[in-house]
């Protein structure tokens, strides 16, 4: 399948990653008032629903890899939630560089708290379960597609290097901070 890229495709509107960008955005900030009843943030939040369909214990490894998220990002929210009481960590008695994670009482108590938060995302999302679930049969594909090894396109021309010397440059003099925001 080849891109139809007629027109203009620069424009904000056209930008896949900004409509990914904002409707991630926008469905997360629906999550805070559920969550935040429960002690949790969207992060946490997603450990504990992997936890809670996981053979317990979970490695950090698998943790990671379920939640596709680096074990450097993983382990405070690890150890946020063992502050909470609400998961313990201990080493691997097979595998000491192995780091175990499992749900404590209360952790496994919370879960009947958060069983509402599904419902009412799909309830305030209005959309019907067949929309949602093809929304994310679409993002799952959106996934793998960006996860794919780049294939060979026609060679694109080369910029004529005297003329991209010779055009004027632009310098942003704003601070290196507008560009983490």
């Amino acid at each position: 399948m080849s891109a139809d890229l007629d027109g203009d495709r620069l424009t904000l509107e056209q930008q896949v990653c900004f409509t990914l960008a904002v409707a991630a955005r926008e469905v997360v900030s629906l999550y805070r008032p559920l969550l935040e009843p429960l002690g949790l943030t969207h992060p946490q939040y997603l450990v504990m629903v992997t936890l809670w369909q996981t053979a317990q214990p979970a490695s950090v490894r698998q943790l990671s890899t379920l939640l596709k998220l680096e074990a450097p990002t993983l382990s405070p929210l690890l150890k946020r939630l063992e502050a909470a009481g609400l998961v313990e960590r201990h080493r691997d008695p097979t595998d000491e560089r192995s780091l175990q994670i499992t749900l404590t009482d209360r952790g496994w108590n919370l879960r009947a708290s958060a069983q509402q938060v599904p419902a009412a995302i799909i309830e305030r999302l209005g959309m019907s379960i067949e929309e949602l679930e093809t929304l994310q049969d679409i993002l799952t594909d959106v996934i793998q597609h960006a996860k794919a090894p780049v294939q060979a396109t026609p060679a694109q021309p080369k910029p004529d290097v005297a003329a991209v010397a010779a055009s004027p440059v632009s310098y942003n003099t704003g601070s290196s901070e507008d560009w983490r925001r």
